[in-house]
C-alpha cells in the first residue's frame, strides 16, 4: 500500500514543500528512507518503530520504503518523524481519512510524545503561502504559530491524541491567533547610570537615530562597554515586519523561548573575540546563521575589536554594505539577512594608554602601529562614526547631578526616525544609513555654506567616495535630530568631526 503525506523543510530560512511517500510491500522486512536524508532523518525509523511498539499500534509487516521528495534536496533535522508515522498508519488503512491539504511537522519521543522543533514559524508561513489549510505541530511550538494567518494550526502533545482526532473521536487545541506586539518591560541598562561622557552619548544618539555604525576608542575603564550596552535602551521599537523577520531567524536556530510568539526587543549580540569567521558569518556543510544574522534588525557589539581574527573582521565588509550575507558551499548556496548596527570598542594600543592625558603609554611606536593596523582601512571606512571616549575626572564621577535618562534620549531618536519614515514612505528604505547613492543628493540637500565646507574637507583630507557618502548620511541624521529639512553648516561640521580619529590614530 502507498500513502502520501505533506510536510515541509527548511533551506536556510526558506521553507519548501516535502512530500513523504510511504510504501509497504510484501517482501523481507526492512525499513529504508531515501531522498537524501541526513543522519537525524535516517534515525527516524528507530524512533517510529518504538512509538508503534509503546503506543499499541500494529507495526506493518514487509518492506517499508519512505521517499522524501524532492529527492535532489538534502533533508536535515527531525521534522519528518510525525509525517512518516502518519504515512505508515495511512498505508495500513488505520487512518482512512483523506489527509491532502494537511501538513505534519514534528519530532517524536520513544513514548509517542511530540518534542519541540526548530524552524516551525518559517515553515508555517511558507505553508500558508503554498495553500496548505491545516498543519499539525508539537504543542510546545504553539506560541510561535500564533502569528501565522490563513492556516489552521493544531497543537499535538501525543500521537494518540492525533490519531483520535483524525478518526473524529477527539479534539485538538488550536494555536492561538493574532499575537500582538507589546511594549517590552523596561529592564535594560539606562544611560542615567553613566557619569559624564556627553560627547560619546551624543554620538550614540546619532547612531541610534540613523542606524549608523560606530567605533568607540579609549583607554581601559573609560566606559566604552558600559555605553555600548546601553544603546538598546534608546533604539526605536521594532515594527511588526521586523519582529517577524527576527523571530523567523531565532526559530530556525532553535533560540526562541518556548513561551515567545514574537521577539519584540531588538537583538543585542556580543560575541567573544575568539569567535571564528564561520561563527560570526555562519557556516557548516549546510550553512547555519552566524552572529551577524542573529543581530539582524539589532546591534552587533564587538568589544576589543583588534583582538578579533583578521578573517572574521574582514568577512563583515560585504554584509555591512549589502545588508545580506551569501554563503556558498558545494551542495547549496544560502542568503541570510544581516542588516545590523555595528558597535565596536577598542583601546588605542596594547597597554591601552596611548594618548592618555595622565598615564604614560609603555608601548613602542611600532607596537602601537601594529595594534591599530589590525583594523583594516576598508573596515574602518565602513564605520560612520569614530568616537574618542576620554577619561573622566573625579568631579564628573562623584557628581550628584542627575544624568539624562534613556527615555529622554529615546524620545528624540524616535522623533528623528518618524521624520525618516515620512521621507522614505514610498520606498523600501528604513533609515538614513540605508539611503542608496541614487537618492543621496535628493535626500541630503545642503546649504551653500555646508556644501563649501564639505568640498574643502574632501579636497584637504582626501576622503574616499564611501566616506563622503557616509558623512552626508550622518549629517542628514543630525539635521533630523535638530528638526531641519536642509543640512546646515553645523550639521556637516559635526559629521566631519566623527571622521577625524582615523587621521589621529591611523594617520590616514
Amino acid at each position: 500500500m502507498l500513502a502520501t503525506i505533506q510536510s515541509l523543510g527548511l533551506l536556510g530560512l526558506d521553507p519548501y514543500s516535502v512530500t513523504v511517500e510511504v510504501n509497504i510491500s510484501r517482501a523481507m522486512p526492512a525499513f529504508d528512507i531515501v531522498g537524501l536524508p541526513d543522519t537525524a532523518v535516517k534515525e527516524a525509523r528507530e524512533r517510529v518503530k518504538s512509538v508503534f511498539s509503546n503506543c499499541g499500534f500494529p507495526y506493518p509487516e514487509g518492506r517499508i520504503v519512505v521517499n522524501l521528495a524532492p529527492a535532489d534536496i538534502r533533508k536535515a533535522g527531525s521534522y519528518y518523524d510525525l509525517p512518516i508515522f502518519a504515512g505508515l498508519l495511512c498505508a495500513q488503512q488505520i487512518l482512512s481519512q483523506n489527509l491532502s491539504g494537511m501538513a505534519f511537522i514534528g519530532e517524536l519521543s520513544l513514548s509517542g510524545e511530540l518534542r519541540r522543533a526548530n524552524g516551525i514559524l518559517p515553515m508555517l508561513l511558507g505553508a500558508a503561502q503554498m495553500g496548505i489549510k491545516t498543519a499539525f505541530i508539537p504543542y510546545e511550538n504553539g506560541a510561535e504559530a500564533s502569528i501565522v494567518q490563513g492556516i489552521q494550526v493544531y497543537m499535538v502533545r501525543h500521537v494518540k491524541e492525533l490519531v483520535s482526532f483524525l478518526r473524529g473521536e477527539g479534539e485538538l487545541p488550536l494555536a492561538p491567533k493574532n499575537a500582538q506586539l507589546s511594549e517590552p518591560p523596561s529592564c535594560l541598562p539606562d544611560f542615567c547610570d553613566v557619569k559624564g561622557q556627553q560627547a560619546a552619548k551624543r554620538a550614540l544618539e546619532i547612531a541610534a537615530a540613523g542606524s549608523h555604525n560606530i567605533l568607540l576608542i579609549g583607554a581601559p575603564g573609560t566606559g566604552k562597554s558600559m555605553l555600548a550596552k546601553r544603546l538598546p535602551s534608546i533604539l526605536p521599537e521594532m515594527t511588526r515586519e521586523e519582529s517577524i523577520e527576527t523571530t523567523k531567524i531565532y526559530s530556525a536556530c532553535g533560540l526562541l523561548e518556548p513561551s515567545s510568539s514574537l521577539i519584540v526587543r531588538r537583538p543585542f549580540r556580543a560575541p567573544h573575540h575568539t569567535i571564528s569567521s564561520a561563527g560570526l558569518c555562519g557556516g557548516g556543510s549546510i550553512p547555519r546563521p552566524g552572529e551577524i544574522t542573529l543581530a539582524h534588525n539589532g546591534v552587533l557589539f564587538l568589544d576589543e575589536l583588534p583582538e578579533f581574527q583578521r578573517a572574521a573582521m574582514e568577512a563583515m565588509r560585504q554584509p555591512l554594505e549589502d545588508g545580506k550575507l551569501t554563503i556558498s558551499r558545494a551542495q547549496t548556496r544560502l542568503t541570510y539577512p544581516s542588516r545590523f548596527m555595528l558597535v565596536a570598542a577598542m583601546n588605542p594600543c596594547p597597554c591601552g594608554y596611548f594618548g592618555h592625558p595622565t598615564k604614560k603609554c609603555i608601548c613602542s611606536p611600532a607596537k602601537v602601529s601594529s595594534y591599530l593596523n589590525k583594523v583594516s582601512g576598508p573596515l574602518l571606512d565602513r564605520i560612520d562614526l569614530h568616537v574618542e571616549v576620554a577619561p573622566i575626572n573625579y568631579e564628573q564621577i562623584s557628581s550628584q547631578k542627575q544624568e539624562e535618562s534613556s527615555a529622554e534620549i529615546k524620545a528624540r531618536v524616535c522623533a528623528a526616525r518618524k521624520i525618516q519614515e515620512k521621507r522614505f514612505q514610498k520606498g523600501n528604505i528604513l533609515c538614513n544609513s540605508n539611503i542608496p547613492p541614487a537618492l543621496l543628493q535628493e535626500c541630503c540637500q545642503m546649504t551653500t555654506q555646508a556644501e563649501n565646507m564639505l568640498r574643502l574637507v574632501f579636497e584637504k583630507i582626501g576622503l574616499s567616495g564611501r566616506a563622503y557618502d557616509r558623512i552626508l548620511k550622518v549629517a542628514r541624521t543630525i539635521a533630523d535630530l535638530a528638526g531641519e529639512e536642509v543640512i546646515q553648516l553645523p550639521h556637516i561640521s559635526e559629521a566631519v568631526q566623527y571622521r577625524s580619529l582615523d587621521r589621529k590614530y591611523w594617520g590616514v
